[in-house]
């Protein structure tokens, strides 16, 4: 989903432009120097970064400007208009912030500002005052998305002491979702997949240990033992080993042909099995189901999905968007068989409750996933479908702290006690728990948000709806354009929208404020 960067749009910035085209709050294109500009107003202040979100280039002049920030319309990236800083992931590298002079009534941009000072590496001097202060050493076990947000956190807050960060999957921190997204289908390189470079860890003192999984955790010792026979003490721990998917408890379900995508590897092996097949077979009609479905379809292969559900996600959807979905599935070609279950694998086909054979050259199941908590409970951890953490993300053990898919924390906006299986709930918890990690007791109270791409269409959703009362639709699914709220009572719990880009942020920004006059003034836009 990378965008390529065309000819220089809006005016030259470099010979400015008139505040009257500028209202308060307001945003404009233009470009300096060849690349493209985004200028903000925010009172008498005009601010100005670059204009391309560092996450997958979305245009940041369409998305939302919230105080002194600007949220990326496309996966809800934030970074700040003072200084281009990335303050939210799914964003981890800054924008490039621009200097700007004003004569007048006229507001010009000069040049770059200087690049922001580099934060402490290990052994380097800590920035962050009081914070970590007596904290020798923090281990990170798990490199996904909360794992790896979390160690580059502690070197921007300046923390100075050892960062070991563990992970089982010898790849190390990639960017999951393209797995089931761009990169299956083909149409993502590899070199894309990574999230950092393995350099950026060592330039940022990061002990990367990879391929290792932790197998045990002694909380009195304060030590983490890998399967290797190596231990790591810590002054400071994080969970964050995510989910493991649900394996199939059916005849065939340990024959070479069946495939889970979770890693890398997973989706390489998917990737060259489907090289040599006509036929494939998905057990699941989730989001990773799903995504893999259209990933196969854009392959060419023939793709059919089998689940018990009567309609895709609409559990979580509801019946408007999981009826779109299975048509919009349908007409690229996909074959469903709701209502059942696989009974059996053979070595060339999947045998179904209700008596269906499907030929299969190869079979992908994606039938949910589990937190993986099995160190927590060594260690006695308190658990609830995952482990429980407070509001600061620290379980119930002191020092110890766990995030992404795992933790089940109390969310303030549907006052439950959740747990999230998406990707930038890891990434923001990783950032929050790395802060606590050094003392400064920052509560996590972001809105849940993850995105779903099917074909040429992605659905936004944020917040969180278990259970609701009602669903209230606002334009056409089949056009490409509407908005879902989902109610309970006279509250709106969530919201997902397709190619409404700034409504789902405007929504966002209200629920975080829990302002419902602005949520439904949103909804309305």
């Amino acid at each position: 989903m990378a965008q390529a960067q065309g000819e220089p749009s809006g005016p030259d910035l470099r010979e400015g432009v008139r505040l009257a085209a500028l209202p308060d709050g307001g945003m404009l294109l233009g470009h300096a120097d060849g690349e493209p500009v985004l200028l903000a107003r925010r009172g008498d202040e005009v601010f100005a970064v670059g204009a391309v979100c560092t996450h997958y280039g979305g245009p940041l002049h369409e998305g939302l400007m919230v105080d002194d920030t600007v949220r990326c319309p496309w996966h809800h990236a934030c970074f700040s208009l003072r200084t281009g800083e990335a303050l939210r992931p799914p964003g981890l590298n800054p924008v490039t912030c621009w200097t700007v002079e004003r004569r007048g009534d006229l507001a010009r941009v000069t040049g770059k500002a200087a690049a922001p000072e580099r934060r402490a590496g290990r052994g380097e001097p800590s920035r962050a005052g009081a914070a970590g202060a007596g904290v020798g050493s923090i281990v990170i076990v798990g490199a996904g998305a909360a794992g790896a947000v979390a160690a580059e956190t502690l070197r921007r807050e300046g923390y100075g002491g050892r960062v070991t960060l563990v992970g089982a999957d010898p790849a190390g921190p990639v960017d999951r979702p393209n797995l089931s997204k761009d990169y299956l289908a083909g149409t993502a390189p590899e070199e894309w997949i990574p999230l950092r470079p393995r350099e950026f860890y060592a330039e940022q003192g990061i002990d990367l240990v990879l391929g290792r999984p932790v197998v045990d955790l002694d909380p009195a010792a304060r030590r983490v033992v890998l399967a290797d026979g190596r231990s790591f003490e810590y002054d400071r721990l994080l969970l964050a080993t995510g989910a493991d998917p649900v394996r199939l408890a059916i005849p065939g379900a340990e024959l070479p042909q069946v495939h889970y995508l979770r890693t890398l590897d997973d989706s390489r092996a998917i990737i060259r099995r489907a090289e040599g097949s006509r036929r494939a077979v998905v057990l699941g009609a989730g989001f990773i189901g799903l995504e893999v479905a259209a990933s196969l379809r854009a392959r060419g292969l023939e793709v059919h999905v089998a689940a018990p559900d009567r309609l895709p996600l609409e559990r979580v959807m509801g019946e408007a968007l999981g009826g779109f979905i299975r048509r919009l599935h349908e007409e690229h070609g996909v074959v469903f068989h709701l209502g059942t279950k696989p009974a059996a694998i053979k070595p060339d086909a999947v045998a179904l409750e209700n008596g269906e054979i499907l030929p299969a050259d190869f079979v992908v199941a994606g039938i949910g996933v589990r937190p993986s908590v099995a160190l927590a409970e060594r260690a006695g951890l308190a658990l609830d479908r995952g482990i429980v953490v407070n509001r600061y993300l620290e379980t119930s053990r002191p020092g110890i702290f766990a995030a992404g898919d795992l933790a089940r924390w109390p969310d303030p906006h549907s006052g439950q006690s959740i747990r999230v299986e998406h990707w930038v709930v890891a990434e923001r918890q990783g950032r929050t728990a790395a802060r606590n990690l050094l003392g400064l007791g920052e509560p996590f109270e972001a809105v849940p948000f993850f995105w779903s791409q099917h074909y040429d269409v992605t659905i936004a959703y944020l917040g969180y709806a278990e259970r609701w009362d009602r669903v209230e639709v606002r334009g056409r699914p089949e056009d490409r354009d509407c908005t879902v709220a989902f109610r309970s009572g006279d509250r709106v719990l969530a919201v997902a929208t397709i190619f409404r880009d700034r409504v789902s942020l405007a929504a966002e920004a209200a629920l975080e404020r829990r302002d419902r006059a602005a949520l439904e003034r949103a909804l309305a836009g």
